[in-house]
Formats: C-alpha cells, sequence, structure tokens
C-alpha cells in the first residue's frame, strides 16, 4: 500500500491553509475598500485592480498549477507588495497635507506621529496589500506545477 509521508502531507496542507487565508484576505479587503468608496481617482482603483487580478491568477493556478500560473501569482504578489508600498506613501502624503491644513506651524515629530493615527486616510491600511502579497508569495513558494508535482509525489511515497 502506498502512502505520502508526512512532510508531502503536511506541505500540502499548509499550502491548502495559505491559500484559503490569501482568498478570505483578498475577498474581505476588495469588499472592504469598496464599501469606502476607495474609487476616486485612478490611484485609487490600483488595489481594487490588483485584488481582482489576484482572486483570477490564485484561482487558476489552484485548479491547475501550469507553471504559467504560478509565475502569474508571483508577479500579482510582487505587485501586491509594491502597491502597499505606494499606497502607504499616498495615505501618508496626504495626511501632511491635511494636516498642514489645519496647522501650518505643524512639523518633526509631532506631525509625524499626528499623520501615523490621522484616520482617514489610516497611513498604515496599504500594509495589508503588502501583507496578502506576501502570504501569496509564501504559497506560490517552490509550488512544483502539476506535472513535476506528480512526478516528486511518486517519490515521496513509502512502501
Amino acid at each position: 500500500m502506498l502512502r505520502m509521508t508526512d512532510d508531502a502531507v503536511t506541505l500540502g496542507g499548509i499550502r491548502r491553509l495559505l491559500l484559503a487565508i490569501l482568498l478570505i484576505g483578498m475577498i474581505g479587503t476588495g469588499v472592504e475598500l469598496l464599501l469606502l468608496d476607495h474609487d476616486e481617482d485612478v490611484t485609487q482603483l490600483i488595489p481594487l485592480m490588483l485584488l481582482a487580478a489576484g482572486i483570477a491568477v490564485v484561482l487558476w493556478n489552484a485548479a491547475g498549477r501550469a507553471r504559467v500560473s504560478i509565475v502569474a501569482v508571483q508577479f500579482i504578489m510582487v505587485l501586491f507588495v509594491a502597491s502597499g508600498l505606494f499606497g502607504m506613501y499616498f495615505h501618508y502624503a496626504a495626511n501632511v497635507e491635511f494636516q498642514h491644513e489645519m496647522d501650518p506651524a505643524l512639523s518633526g515629530s509631532a506631525l509625524w506621529w499626528k499623520v501615523l493615527r490621522a484616520k482617514a486616510p489610516p497611513a498604515l491600511a496599504p500594509g495589508t496589500m503588502i501583507q496578502l502579497g506576501l502570504i501569496g508569495l509564501a504559497y506560490a513558494y517552490r509550488q512544483p506545477p502539476v506535472s513535476l508535482r506528480n512526478s516528486l509525489e511518486e517519490n515521496r511515497y513509502e512502501s
């Protein structure tokens, strides 16, 4: 009787868990951004478009795990991380502008803390995109395509 080794079973379970966390996170973040009307200009549409693309490529990968789908997941997840970094910059810059309008004399660490504590737009909220991107990269890390995975799993069976 053939059975998979404990390592192969564990890795498969972790990968499925990462997939579930990633999909739940992307769907939840997308819904939240839509509810917050995060679509006032082109830069605000970037995370929504990336979330839609992310859901599509992750589902495509989960359905077939072709080499091109693995690369697509990795590419989109790198874009998630980049968009999170740019989003934090845009949120921070908008908050600095608002705080200067409210109090032109505000500067230095007082300004920095005031900006980070602002509720609209929350300066660190785009970090969610970074987190999702890193989860997606972990999901796709060393993920063999189906043809290669099948041959590798055959080697992981014990008698």
